[in-house]
């Protein structure tokens, strides 16, 4: 995915054009910015932990929500958008110039871009921190077998893994069920990591 720039807006501009839109577009401080343009590899991510965990869900009556839907992040209005999202319990929509928007997700799910990295795991991930029931984050990389977990605990401190072996599966603690990892990379074909030494071996 890349973030495309649209120029500047109004507030009042922006929602009306995104209202409209085609493409997933965020508002920041005047600019618009276009979330669309995911690659394969990034959309398969995407279907691959829907299927999985939306058939998990679906038996216990909670919900995942794909990438069209806003989130309202009161700390950065008016809404942003997430990969996915889920919650189990009723979900809470707000009316915003006249298109639902989610407030009460518990897990967001964000799938990593180079040139999105650094806005997930930073600013994006400390204002999603403002929605009362968000629980638990998902940084899912696209060019290696990793994600990053964040849990919120009680006294708001988030409890931080990173894990990397295929074989392993992730306990999502909102959710109260499990997601393989070979299952969110199924079908996806990684280039050899670059050796940190070039063709010659430390010595």
């Amino acid at each position: 995915m890349s973030v495309q720039p649209k120029g500047r807006y109004s507030l009042a501009a922006y929602l009306e054009l995104d209202r409209t839109a085609e493409e997933r577009l965020e508002f920041w401080n005047g600019e618009v910015f276009d979330m669309s343009g995911a690659s394969r590899e990034h959309a398969r991510i995407e279907m691959n932990i829907a299927i999985h965990l939306g058939s998990q869900l679906a038996e216990r009556g909670c919900h995942l929500f794909p990438a069209n839907l806003r989130l309202l992040v009161p700390s950065m209005p008016p809404y942003r958008y997430g990969d996915l999202s889920a919650l189990c319990g009723e979900p809470r929509f707000e009316q915003i110039s006249g298109v639902d928007v989610l407030t009460n997700p518990e897990l967001i799910v964000e799938v990593l871009s180079p040139s999105t990295e650094a806005y997930d795991r930073g600013d994006k991930f400390s204002h999603y921190q403002s929605i009362s029931t968000f629980r638990e984050y998902l940084l899912v990389a696209q060019h290696r077998p990793h994600v990053t977990q964040l849990v919120r605990q009680e006294d708001s401190t988030w409890n931080h893994r990173e894990l990397g072996d295929v074989a392993a599966s992730i306990r999502l603690v909102s959710l109260g069920c499990d997601l393989a990892m070979r299952d969110i990379h199924r079908n996806i074909s990684f280039a050899p990591e670059p050796s940190l030494w070039g063709n010659t071996p430390p010595r």
